[in-house]
């Protein structure tokens, strides 16, 4: 914390003589830092810095704009003829943070304003809204970047010094539920997350080398073919000397598994044989019998209805059909 207040003192010059004097509110401070306090200390002292230049910062955010496509070391050597501040030139690096600054002025003119009047103030805001954001998870190392506490403070810095991630931070999302409905914070155009690469203002070029890691090896020898031994060698066996053996002490090769006993031979009691059939030939021709005999089929219901019995037969009289019974009737009746 001492040491980000210590390097803001460095970067600001002498205050501009129309800087205002007012003294802001606690969430007129919260609604002002809310859509920056989560970027890495560099840039955040940065914009800290440069908002105290309103008018250098929309001048920075014009050329931006007719640049597209330029950020990085590259946008701030362009801009090294320019009779702007040191913050500002470093801002050119990050055209979606200048110009949303330049879409912006009267925020840009009140958080310089801020800054310059109420430092400690406007440091102890940050820190409590980082602890908002880091109480809700939404700031959280990463592979992007490292947040740490140093004593009292909350630190966020990227993983590599020369690469700076820039995100978009919605307020009334990162920190939860807007504690103060008087006071929003203001509204930036979500950008699209992008890498920029910067170093420390000075352009510098140099290779970059990818080390590989190293592995121990033997020095390679060349060596005789009468010397040379296979690369997979079998370990070493016993050898085994060939004894006869008598016939009387000879075992058989494959061995069968004992008989399980049956439980009337566990009590002692003898095991049942089954008698196998005897075959006994029959010799006459008629006295054998087929192997598949016929059962008598019973009489049906029909049968048994039309068939007349025999014990009945001698008492009743004579069966006549019932055409030569009506002839006879006729025929007594003439005579």
């Amino acid at each position: 914390m001492r040491t980000l207040l210590l390097a803001l003192c460095l970067l600001l010059p002498l205050a501009p003589a129309q800087a205002q004097s007012r003294l802001y509110s606690q969430p007129e401070l919260d609604a002002l830092l809310a859509p920056i306090a989560l970027y890495p200390d560099a840039l955040l002292s940065q914009i800290l810095t440069a908002a105290v230049y309103p008018d250098q910062v929309a001048q920075a955010a014009d050329w931006s704009r007719r640049n597209p496509g330029v950020s990085g070391d590259d946008a701030v050597q362009m801009v090294q003829d320019q009779p702007w501040e040191p913050s500002v030139k470093a801002l050119v690096a990050y055209p979606d943070v200048l110009a949303r600054m330049g879409e912006s002025p009267q925020w840009t003119s009140d958080l310089g304003n801020a800054f310059l009047g109420q430092q400690t103030q406007t440091m102890a805001t940050v820190q409590a809204l980082r602890q908002r954001a880091q109480a809700s998870g939404y700031l959280r190392s990463n592979g992007e970047q490292n947040v740490y506490q140093q004593g009292p403070a909350i630190v966020v810095q990227p993983v590599y010094p020369q690469y700076v991630y820039v995100r978009y931070y919605d307020p009334l999302l990162v920190y939860g539920t807007w504690w103060w409905p008087a006071y929003r914070p203001v509204f930036w155009r979500p950008w699209a997350p992008c890498v920029v690469f910067v170093n420390h203002v000075t352009v510098v070029s140099r290779s970059v080398f990818v080390t590989r890691p190293h592995v121990w090896s033997r020095p390679w020898h060349n060596v005789p073919e009468s010397q040379r031994q296979p690369i997979i060698q079998s370990s070493s066996r016993p050898q085994a000397t060939w004894r006869p053996v008598p016939e009387a002490q000879r075992q058989p090769i494959i061995q069968s598994t004992p008989r399980p006993q049956m439980r009337s031979e566990i009590h002692g009691q003898p095991r049942p044989v089954a008698m196998a059939p005897v075959f006994r030939p029959v010799g006459q021709f008629s006295q054998r019998r087929p192997v598949i005999q016929t059962v008598p089929r019973a009489a049906t219901h029909f049968e048994m209805r039309h068939e007349r019995p025999v014990a009945l037969a001698g008492q009743s009289r004579s069966f006549q059909p019932r055409q030569q019974a009506q002839q006879n009737r006729h025929a007594g009746r003439r005579s």
